[in-house]
């Protein structure tokens, strides 16, 4: 056997179907990525993401996140002050900082899914993503303006001017919103959402151990 076919074999596509202003969508790939040290060599993973808007009629320059939940979900302040306590203490176990303030908004992911999607095309995908959860949910970034996009872009080795261009004339906009309906059309309703394999879809940030034992059942 060659060592292309070795690497062949232990290869599992991963595509991961999530927002960036998902907080359990940053720890569930944190969790992903324990679990992926718990298999070790065993697997080689492929990453693919994918876009998901949560909220893609919020208008340009967003709405407090507070009031947003409470009407979305119907979260209560005392609700939320302990969901905010909760994930922050999530995220700084796996080495995330979510620094959440009174003030903070939710945003539209419309524009960030199309930066990334040009970030795809120069295989920097996973880098950019990693970088505009950090900017939303630990440097108070609003990253539904274009400015802030160009500047996280260009932090990650992107040209800013191709990227400003980029989202200014919507170049991807299209392609976005197909792929959002492709995996809509598939179940896909609520993020994040691993799918193994291009077959199996787990729903969710489920912990390391369980990702891990998921990932050798389908790659044994």
């Amino acid at each position: 056997m060659t060592d292309t076919n070795v690497i062949s074999e232990k290869k599992l596509r991963i595509d991961i179907v999530s927002d960036v202003v998902c907080p359990w969508c940053i720890i569930g790939y944190k969790r992903l990525e324990k679990a992926l040290e718990i298999v070790g060599d065993k697997v080689e993973a492929d990453i693919h993401w994918h876009p998901f808007e949560l909220n893609s009629k919020m208008p340009q320059g967003g709405e407090n996140l507070r009031s947003h939940l409470a009407a979305k979900y119907g979260t209560t302040l005392e609700g939320s002050i302990k969901a905010r306590a909760s994930l922050t203490k999530i995220g700084a176990a796996l080495g995330f900082k979510f620094d959440y303030f009174d003030e903070m908004k939710m945003f539209n992911t419309f524009k960030a899914h199309q930066i990334l999607h040009y970030a795809r095309t120069k295989g920097k995908e996973t880098e950019l993503k990693l970088r505009l959860f950090s900017a939303f949910f630990g440097e108070r970034q609003e990253i539904d303006q274009v400015e802030v996009l160009v500047s996280v872009a260009e932090e990650i080795g992107l040209d800013a001017a191709e990227s400003r261009e980029i989202l200014n004339d919507g170049r991807y906009a299209n392609a976005v919103r197909e792929e959002e309906y492709q995996w809509l059309a598939r179940g896909v309703r609520g993020v994040p959402a691993f799918v193994f394999d291009d077959k199996h879809i787990v729903s969710g940030a489920q912990d390391p151990e369980t990702l891990a034992s998921t990932i050798l059942q389908l790659h044994q």
